[in-house]
């Protein structure tokens, strides 16, 4: 069984045909049943950002910390890539963070099956929050959206482009921690994405492109004023 699990093909996410309230999905999100995991968990982890991100950072899963908190990269890694974020000038009010997965998997492996019934999940958010860069971070986030561009040992750092919007593939944070060597490729990335991003930087001036303010910090977690995050938002091109 772990074999098979193992060889499982996880179809790349696609754009969703329509759009759903954040309020709306939020709820559905939190309240999944769709796999194994469902039982193990203590809780769903959905979302941790500004209502509205242009920049969205994707994950593989949620560790420990995580799952007790509720909220994507709050652990070790998440500080790690709080401070990349900081450091490369984006406001707490340009980008988010969440995972292919939602919930915890045991000894924090990646699993296919997992990922599988929370691809249209994470189509869904992908839809509503209706970011125009997106960063994948570490393999099996890559794998999720444009498997075409693995390893990522040789996409790391390099920008694509997916459905009309950047990609910018990413070792995972956690990796900095076990290996000198991909920390100094994560510093030298992050310094390669802190040039590309004015270039990505939305208008402020153009019709739409102003974001609503999060009433918390990404590191306070999602508060979102009023309707939340993507009303039924048209997806950009």
């Amino acid at each position: 069984m772990t074999e098979r699990r193992r060889r499982l093909r996880l179809h790349p996410v696609s754009l969703p045909e329509a759009v759903v309230p954040w309020a709306a999905l939020e709820l559905e999100m939190k309240a999944c049943v769709r796999c194994h995991l469902a039982s193990l968990r203590h809780q769903v982890v959905v979302y941790r950002g500004a209502p509205r991100p242009w920049v969205l950072f994707i994950g593989e899963a949620p560790g420990k910390e995580e799952d007790a908190s509720g909220l994507p990269f709050v652990g070790r890694a998440g500080r790690i890539l709080d401070r990349a974020v900081a450091a490369s000038g984006l406001r707490p009010r340009d980008w988010g963070v969440t995972n292919v997965i939602m919930c915890r998997p045991p000894q924090n492996r990646f699993d296919r099956r997992a990922a599988a019934a929370c691809r249209p999940w994470l189509e869904a958010k992908f839809g509503t929050l209706d970011p125009r860069v997106l960063v994948t971070l570490g393999t099996h986030a890559l794998e999720a959206f444009a498997p075409e561009e693995l390893p990522i040992s040789r996409a790391a750092g390099h920008a694509a482009t997916i459905w009309g919007r950047t990609l910018f593939p990413m070792l995972h944070p956690a990796s900095t921690l076990h290996s000198k060597r991909y920390g100094e490729r994560w510093r030298d990335d992050w310094a390669r994405f802190a040039v590309l991003l004015p270039s990505l930087r939305p208008d402020p001036f153009a019709e739409g492109s102003k974001p609503r303010i999060c009433s918390a910090s990404p590191a306070g977690g999602l508060a979102p004023p009023g309707d939340g995050p993507g009303r039924a938002l048209p997806l950009r091109s």
